[in-house]
C-alpha cells in the first residue's frame, strides 16, 4: 500500500484566494494549476481522479497536495532561487504583469518592450524577461469563434465516438470540399533557394482560374478519396457521393462526418441518401471545422503543394493536386485522435468562465 494522501480541509479565506487565483488573469500559469489541484482536492477525491480531470501526472497533484498540508497557502508559492540577488521585487514584477495585461497604452492598441520599460521606469530587457517568464505576447493576436449550435454537446459526443470507438463493419469518412483553389502563376521568374538567400518571387500574380476539391479521409487509414470539380455546386456533390458509393466495399456501412454548408442539404442530397440507407450522415457542430480531420489533410495539401505553388492554368493546378493525392495514398497514414469528448467539452467550459459575456 501506499502512503495515505493527505486531506485537504479548506477555510473560507483559503478557498476566496484559491478561486482568485485561478481566476485572475495576472496570476502565473503555474500557480493558477496549482490552485486548481488543491480545489479538486479539497472536494474529497484521490489524486489520480484529480490528474485525469486535470490532465497532469499523479505525482505533481501528490506534491502539491503535500505541499498545501505543510504550508497551507504558502507551500504553492515557488521557493527562493540560488544566483544572485535579484534587483526587480515581486511587487514590481507583478505592477508590470498587471499593466501589460489590464491596461493599453495611450498612443498605441497594445504595450511594446521600450514602452513598457518607459512607463515602469524598467530597461527593456528587464521587461522583456518577465514577459517570457510570464509567456506575454502582447504584439501577437489570435481570433476565435464559440460554436452557438444547440446541440454542440451532442454531435461534439457522436463524433468524438465515431473517431475513438468506430463501428464494426462501417468505414468512418470525413468528407468537405476545398473550394476556390487558385492557379496562380508570378509575374517575373521565381529566384531560386541560394546560400544565405531564401527562395524569392514577385508580390504580384496573374490567376488563371480556379478548382474545387471534394475530399473524404478514411479516418481508420488516413487514405483519401478525392474528385476535382470547376464548381461546387449540389450536383457537383452528388457526382462525389456516388464516387464514394463505388469506392466502398458493399458490404460496408458508409459514416459520414461533415459540416452544415448548404449544398450538403439539398432536397437532391437528402432524397439520394434516403435512398441510400448504408449511409449516415453526421453533422458538425456550426462553427466547429476543428472537429473534422479532413481539414487537417487540408492544411497538408495547402501547405506541401498548393501555397508555393505556381501554375499557368487550372489543368495543370489539378494534375498537381491529383497527383499529390495519388503520392499521398501510395502511403497513407491516419490522423490520431487523441482527445475524449469529455475533455474538449471540459476544455471549452474553462474558457468559457475566463470570458465575459461569452453566452455560453
Amino acid at each position: 500500500m501506499g502512503r495515505p494522501k493527505a486531506e485537504i480541509v479548506l477555510n473560507e479565506s483559503e478557498r476566496k484566494q484559491l478561486e482568485a487565483w485561478t481566476r485572475r488573469r495576472k496570476t502565473a500559469q503555474a500557480l493558477a494549476l496549482r490552485s486548481r489541484i488543491i480545489l479538486e482536492c479539497a472536494t474529497g477525491v484521490d489524486s489520480k481522479v484529480v490528474a485525469q480531470r486535470l490532465s497532469v501526472s499523479q505525482q505533481m497533484v501528490s506534491k502539491w497536495r503535500n505541499r498545501f498540508a505543510a504550508n497551507r497557502l504558502d507551500g504553492l508559492l515557488d521557493a527562493p532561487r540560488s544566483g544572485a540577488p535579484r534587483t526587480i521585487d515581486d511587487a514590481r514584477v507583478d505592477a508590470v504583469i498587471a499593466r501589460t495585461l489590464e491596461t493599453v497604452p495611450k498612443n498605441a492598441t497594445h504595450w511594446s518592450t521600450r514602452s513598457m520599460a518607459r512607463e515602469m521606469g524598467l530597461s527593456q530587457t528587464a521587461v522583456s524577461r518577465i514577459w517570457r517568464a510570464f509567456g506575454l505576447q502582447p504584439h501577437r493576436q489570435e481570433t476565435f469563434k464559440l460554436s452557438t449550435d444547440p446541440l454542440f454537446v451532442d454531435k461534439v459526443r457522436d463524433i468524438v465516438g465515431l473517431y475513438l470507438d468506430p463501428p464494426l463493419k462501417a468505414m468512418v469518412l470525413c468528407v468537405d470540399e476545398k473550394s476556390q483553389i487558385q492557379a496562380l502563376d508570378r509575374t517575373q521568374p521565381i529566384l531560386p533557394l541560394a546560400p544565405g538567400l531564401p527562395e524569392r518571387r514577385t508580390h504580384d500574380y496573374m490567376r488563371h482560374g480556379t478548382t474545387t476539391l471534394f475530399a473524404a479521409l478514411d479516418v481508420a487509414t488516413g487514405e483519401v478519396i478525392g474528385e476535382l470539380h470547376r464548381r461546387h455546386r449540389s450536383n457537383e456533390f452528388l457526382t462525389f457521393l456516388r464516387t464514394i458509393e463505388a469506392s466502398v466495399p458493399a458490404d460496408l456501412d458508409i459514416h459520414l462526418v461533415m459540416d452544415n454548408y448548404g449544398t450538403h442539404k439539398t432536397p437532391k442530397v437528402r432524397s439520394w441518401f434516403a435512398r441510400h440507407p448504408r449511409f449516415h450522415v453526421h453533422f458538425t457542430p456550426t462553427s466547429a471545422s476543428w472537429i473534422n480531420q479532413v481539414e487537417r489533410w487540408f492544411a497538408e495539401l495547402t501547405e506541401k503543394q498548393i501555397r508555393r505553388g505556381t501554375h499557368r492554368s487550372t489543368r495543370q493546378l489539378e494534375q498537381a493536386i491529383r497527383d499529390y493525392l495519388a503520392r499521398y495514398n501510395d502511403d497513407p497514414k491516419p490522423f490520431a485522435w487523441t482527445k475524449s469528448a469529455n475533455e474538449i467539452l471540459a476544455s471549452i467550459e474553462r474558457f468559457c468562465l475566463r470570458i465575459s459575456n461569452s453566452g455560453h
